[in-house]
């Protein structure tokens, strides 16, 4: 399953991304309608990784609208191969439009590799700070990748290249630390990680009640979850759910059912 998972990954990265097409919403999503309630009145944005689009999240949206919250999500950078820092620019525009749309004063953020990581540049640089409540990043590429694809195709995706280790978007992004005050940040990684590596970059600096790593495998020993399952992994979900629904991260003290 591993060397499967990274031949399709090795071939994605290769493959100069065409021209991108509009995807459609997920289920539950991007309802104009949706009015925060009181026990949630955050709504919540999706934020997709590289390569991908909004229509990764059929899986979670749903999910995450069945259990009460107004759910968003947006395609950016041309299935986010391009500029990092203009994708930012893109997220704060469509978090502002939603704020108007629901009267709501800030939102939570989950995202999937560059989309768990490219909102801290945006809260960082643009002023998205006190917009957001929650971050939670699904194998976020928080400090980079080592993964040796990543600088090389940059001709044809320069937001791999911006994620690759030690790049100056990296280095930019992590000077003076990892978090801001204000947000609460949730980091849910997995051991079998083969894009953003190792897994154990993903994981963000800062105080226990601000700040919440988790590795899939701690509680779930027999979880074989890699960088393209993770999102639709139903134990990744129970730890997404457990930071939306509570003031701070997740509950590190969380056991979900392996099931």
């Amino acid at each position: 399953m591993r060397r499967l998972v990274l031949a399709v990954t090795c071939a994605a990265l290769l493959t100069p991304p065409a021209a991108a097409i509009a995807a459609p919403s997920p289920p539950g999503s991007n309802d104009p309608n949706c009015k925060p309630t009181a026990a949630h009145p955050y709504p919540v944005v999706l934020v997709h990784g590289t390569f991908e689009n909004q229509a990764m999240w059929a899986f979670v949206s749903p999910q995450i609208k069945a259990a009460g919250y107004c759910v968003f999500s947006l395609d950016y950078g041309n299935n986010a191969t391009g500029d990092i820092p203009t994708a930012a620019l893109q997220l704060g525009k469509f978090v502002d439009q939603v704020l108007a749309e629901t009267d709501a004063s800030k939102v939570d953020l989950v995202g999937h590799s560059q989309g768990g990581m490219m909102p801290r540049y945006w809260m960082k640089f643009d002023g998205g700070v006190s917009k957001v409540e929650d971050l939670v990043g699904i194998a976020p590429s928080n400090h980079g990748t080592t993964n040796p694809l990543a600088s090389p195709i940059g001709p044809v995706c320069l937001a791999c290249a911006q994620q690759a280790a030690g790049s100056p978007f990296i280095t930019k992004l992590n000077a003076g630390g990892d978090i801001l005050p204000g947000p609460s940040y949730t980091v849910i990684s997995t051991r079998y990680d083969e894009v953003v590596t190792p897994y154990q970059s993903q994981a963000l600096s800062g105080p226990s009640d601000q700040v919440t790593n988790v590795v899939l495998q701690t509680r779930c020993p027999f979880d074989v979850s890699e960088h393209l399952t993770i999102p639709d992994d139903p134990v990744t979900l129970r730890w997404v759910l457990s930071a939306l629904g509570r003031s701070g991260p997740a509950n590190p003290a969380l056991r979900p059912s392996c099931v």
